[in-house]
């Protein structure tokens, strides 16, 4: 491979398949832009990770990814697995685009590209932000411990077409199973938590699942985690406290604990749900987790 090439790296099935269909105008739109591109398309989950380590590894240094957090987290890890660096582009064409948002990227999907066509004809990047490792996986905008990641599960096992409201309904869902709430001993350089836990989230970025803003002050290149701890809840407190998630007022509720972070480990009483940048991992009793401060160079 030519190391300065550019290879698009698309997901047909992000956003519902919103992304196959945007294929040809997303090409026409960066070749019109001078960018000569190599185009690779994931065929399962994983596949894209893997195109992209091996892209990186043979020595492409600009990435370009058209999909959602799901896409952005499988190049993003095929390029921090990789023995070199890339640069990394990203064309928001998933559901809740959460990275993008903390990136501030554009959610119009072709103005994104046609930006983009014209910082790489300029040899430009716009910046580096910070990536988070948890047992080894990285990510980009979050990391949750607990009941986000149970709705996180459900909402993935959703066809319907209703955009981010399916985490919505997944959270109801959710609430019907049960509310777990395992006790959790959360550890950076002090003792931070050491009881029962409703959910840990590690933000990077601000938001989640598309609609709730999560953590309202984290910046994805100040080189720390934003920790958001929610003490057990009921249903009925669940329901109150949606709102204020969505509209990112609630840091001053009594259920929630906001702690800036770096490094930390978090160790459960049982094996609980994780995941990270809306990817669900298995289940997992001790999460150690990394902050890498201004590891992804983005184009």
């Amino acid at each position: 491979m030519c190391a300065d090439a550019v290879h698009l790296f698309l997901n047909p099935t992000a956003g519902r398949g919103r992304a196959g269909k945007r294929e040809a105008r997303i090409v026409e739109i960066l070749n019109r832009g001078g960018v000569t591109l190599a185009v690779h398309r994931s065929e399962a989950v994983g596949d894209l990770e893997e195109k992209v380590y091996a892209a990186v590894s043979d020595g492409i240094r600009k990435v370009i990814v058209a999909g959602g957090d799901g896409s952005v987290h499988e190049a993003a890890n095929g390029i921090m697995r990789a023995p070199d660096s890339a640069a990394l582009g990203v064309i928001p064409t998933g559901t809740g685009n959460d990275f993008a948002k903390a990136a501030g990227i554009t959610l119009e999907w072709e103005h994104a590209t046609a930006l983009l066509a014209d910082r790489i004809a300029a040899n430009e990047t716009t910046r580096t932000v910070d990536v988070g490792r948890m047992n080894n996986r990285y990510f980009i905008n979050g990391a949750g411990v607990g009941f986000d990641a149970k709705v996180t599960r459900i909402a993935r096992s959703y066809r319907i077409p209703i955009g981010d409201l399916v985490y919505l309904l997944a959270i109801f869902r959710g609430m019907a199973g049960g509310i777990a709430t395992p006790k959790m001993r959360i550890t950076g350089d002090r003792v931070i938590w050491d009881g029962p836990v409703t959910l840990a989230n590690v933000a990077n970025g601000a938001w989640i699942g598309g609609m709730f803003h999560i953590a309202p002050v984290a910046e994805n290149d100040d080189g720390q985690f934003d920790l958001l701890l929610a003490a057990p809840v009921s249903r009925l407190r669940i329901c109150t406290l949606l709102p204020k998630l969505m509209a990112g007022t609630h840091m001053g509720e009594r259920e929630i604990v906001h702690e800036p972070v770096t490094d930390l480990l978090i160790e459960c009483d049982e094996p609980v749900a994780s995941h990270l940048d809306g990817e669900v991992q298995r289940l997992q009793q001790r999460f150690e987790i990394e902050m890498l401060g201004g590891a992804l160079a983005l184009l």
